[in-house]
């Protein structure tokens, strides 16, 4: 049981959180894919981009009406060259230049295209092509240095977690024999004097979703949960995409040569609203959790590993759209945020602190679980509930107040109010994320106290705003032990704007 800190020791820790600057942080990205016959125009795809934030794409070509259209807006764009060409531009200087020019200096500076994607998870879908990858980046670089533009515009590969034969513990991740020293270190090599990124895929629903007897979804969603300790280390991890990533990092490790200045950048991740019967996890809910704290996390500047845990690294979520031509299963045709309607198939933000109503919201798996609430956190008239109703006790913008979680309302409710808290609610989560100040006790009851009372004292304590759907009530005495030793105690107003590898 934790002991109750003094009042003025707990506000000197949790005043940094709300007023300093926050570290730095990486970038959100969306992939926009195309394979669908009921996409809205890319006129109104870019409108859509800059209404939600998104401030990056990724494209699967570089087709010219896409890259016409995103000119003159801000938005930074990488653009493929599909496997197809891959030989072609290996053994052809020329090829690589003229396909540059046509389909990358034709549109800069204008279209802010930032990179590259030299093929598209070469090893696991173009495998006679995996000799050509290497050499392909080399002349498309090239090309872009003949033409000026190489500072700008740097050259990679997205990589599927395939490449790697060993991947569970992390620190056993190790790449294929066949690609190791063959393909991956010439490659690393390549990154490193361009100054630019590996580029990884990495899709925590699939070693889920193939694994639910020995995974926890918790663990795959950035929920709490008891974490997995790695032998080999001794680091402890509490989330399934940190494992992926660090067994990508031990992997690069293996090979010798100094790549600590390489970064990664999450060129795809996701998680399918919908799928087959055997296709454990497929969910809006669940694609909403792991959405929706992965962005929350990157934006924080909390996505460093264990392994590396200053790193600051970019994700491209999978995907803008449903696309209902894809082959394959039907989680395939279902990892988009939007309906090619432009509706949201569920809530996930690219900004923190948005209000998580810019674009229509229709479908299904809302980030408040439908429970109803209104921005100012209390349920909406239609939810029939009473909004001041908090245990018994008002709030009040006076005295002595706070917000604790319901430990009765059930840890499905606690979980849903504790996602909207942290993301649409605007409370800042940082000191319950995994090894911050916070994190511990790691129960489901202390997490949602912290980010409840963060949110109540924010809003002013005003009616409404300790509710959750019956998730939370109002305490006029100061919590004296765990779980609600970890809440930010403020007894007091102010203002304050809101800002595939564990298992392969």
């Amino acid at each position: 049981m934790a002991r109750t800190l003094p009042l003025a020791v707990l506000l000197a820790a949790a005043l940094p959180l709300l007023f300093l600057c926050p570290a730095d942080a990486g970038t959100v990205g969306i992939n926009w894919g195309r394979v669908a016959n009921d996409l809205p125009q890319p006129a109104a795809v870019v409108q859509l981009l800059k209404q939600q934030g998104i401030t990056q794409v990724k494209l699967y070509d570089a087709e010219p009406t896409v890259l016409r259209a995103l000119a003159n807006t801000g938005i930074k764009v990488v653009v493929m060259m599909p496997n197809e060409v891959l030989s072609a531009a290996a053994t052809r200087p020329s090829f690589a230049l003229a396909w540059v020019r046509r389909n990358v200096a034709a549109y800069y500076p204008a279209t802010q295209i930032q990179a590259v994607a030299v093929g598209n998870e070469v090893f696991a879908t173009a495998k006679n092509a995996t000799a050509q990858l290497v050499p392909a980046m080399t002349n498309v670089h090239a090309a872009l240095a003949r033409l000026g533009i190489d500072k700008a515009v740097k050259v990679s590969s997205p990589v599927a977690l395939v490449a790697l034969a060993s991947s569970y513990p992390p620190s056993a991740g190790a790449f294929r024999e066949d690609l190791a020293q063959a393909v991956m270190k010439p490659m690393l090599d390549f990154l490193a004097q361009t100054g630019s990124y590996l580029m990884v895929n990495a899709y925590p629903f699939f070693a889920y979703s193939a694994n639910t007897d020995v995974v926890s979804l918790d663990y795959a969603l950035f929920r709490p949960n008891a974490g997995v300790l790695d032998p080999g280390t001794g680091l402890k991890y509490y989330n399934l995409l940190d494992a992926q990533l660090d067994a990508v990092f031990a992997a690069v490790s293996r090979l010798g040569g100094n790549y600590n200045a390489v970064r990664v950048v999450v060129s795809e991740t996701g998680w399918p609203s919908k799928g087959d019967a055997g296709e454990a996890g497929a969910g809006a809910a669940n694609a909403a959790a792991y959405n929706g704290n992965l962005v929350r996390r990157v934006l924080s500047g909390n996505a460093g590993t264990p392994r590396r845990p200053d790193a600051d690294i970019d994700v491209y979520l999978f995907a803008l759209f449903n696309e209902n031509q894809k082959p394959g299963p039907t989680s395939e045709r279902n990892y988009g945020v939007f309906y090619p309607n432009q509706q949201k198939v569920y809530d996930v933000e690219f900004v923190l602190g948005g209000s998580g109503h810019s674009g229509a919201a229709g479908g299904s798996g809302s980030s408040n679980g439908g429970l109803g609430w209104q921005e100012n956190g209390g349920p909406s008239p239609s939810s029939g509930s009473d909004p001041t109703s908090g245990g018994g006790v008002k709030a009040t913008k006076t005295g002595e107040a706070w917000c604790v979680a319901n430990a009765m309302a059930g840890q499905q409710k606690l979980q849903v109010a504790l996602d909207y808290a942290c993301g649409e609610g605007g409370a800042d989560c940082k000191a319950i994320q995994p090894g911050a100040a916070c994190y511990e006790p790691n129960t489901m009851v202390a997490h949602a106290s912290y980010a409840f009372n963060d949110y109540f004292q924010r809003k002013g304590r005003s009616m409404g705003t300790c509710y959750f759907g019956g998730a939370a009530y109002i305490v006029n005495q100061k919590p004296s032990k765990s779980p609600a030793a970890h809440l930010l105690l403020v007894p007091f107003s102010f203002n304050s704007t809101r800002n595939r590898v564990l298992f392969s």
